[in-house]
C-alpha cells in the first residue's frame, strides 16, 4: 500500500504541478487575478519569495490528495479518470466555501483576488480542479497498474 500510496502522490504533485504551470494563462482568460499558489504562499511570506513556498505547499496538497485517491480508487466502482474528475470536483465545491474567510482572515487578504460571490474565480477554480482531475485520473493509474516487484517491498518482506 505504500508504494501504491507513493506513486498517487506522485502523480498528485504533477497535476498540482501543471495546474500551478497554466496559471498566468486562466487568469487572463477567466479576466481574474486569483492564484492559488499566492493565495498559499503568503500564508507564509508576505514579501518577495513566495512563489516558490506556495508551489511547495500546492505539491504538497496535491500529493496528499493523489496519495488518498490511489489508495481508494480500488474499491470505488467507475473509470479512474471519472473518478479523480468526480473527487476533484467535490473537493472544488466542498472548500469553495471556504473564500469567504479567506477573504476575512488570510494575513494578505488586502492583496488578494476577493473570491466571496466572485463568479470568475469560482468558474476558475472549477477548470483548475477539472484539469488536476484529470491528469491525476490519467497518470496514477498507470504508474500503479505496474505489480509490485520484490524490491518495492520493505525489507522485511512483508508487503507495504
Amino acid at each position: 500500500m505504500a508504494a501504491r500510496a507513493l506513486k498517487g502522490a506522485l502523480a498528485g504533485a504533477a497535476a498540482a504541478t501543471l495546474w500551478a504551470l497554466q496559471q498566468p494563462l486562466d487568469k487572463r482568460l477567466f479576466g481574474t487575478r486569483y492564484d492559488d499558489v499566492e493565495l498559499l504562499g503568503r500564508l507564509v511570506v508576505r514579501e518577495r519569495g513566495w512563489r516558490p513556498v506556495g508551489l511547495a505547499f500546492h505539491a504538497a496538497n496535491g500529493a496528499a490528495f493523489g496519495a488518498a485517491f490511489a489508495l481508494a480508487r480500488p474499491h470505488l466502482p467507475g473509470s479512474p479518470l471519472a473518478l479523480a474528475l468526480g473527487a476533484a470536483m467535490v473537493e472544488n465545491v466542498g472548500f469553495w466555501p471556504l473564500g469567504r474567510l479567506i477573504d476575512r482572515f488570510h494575513p494578505a487578504r488586502d492583496e488578494l483576488e476577493p473570491l466571496t460571490g466572485n463568479r470568475r474565480a469560482l468558474a476558475q477554480a472549477t477548470w483548475r480542479h477539472l484539469l488536476f482531475g484529470a491528469v491525476l485520473g490519467t497518470i496514477e493509474p498507470r504508474l500503479n497498474a505496474r505489480p509490485l516487484r520484490s524490491s518495492d517491498l520493505p525489507a522485511t518482506g512483508r508487503q507495504a
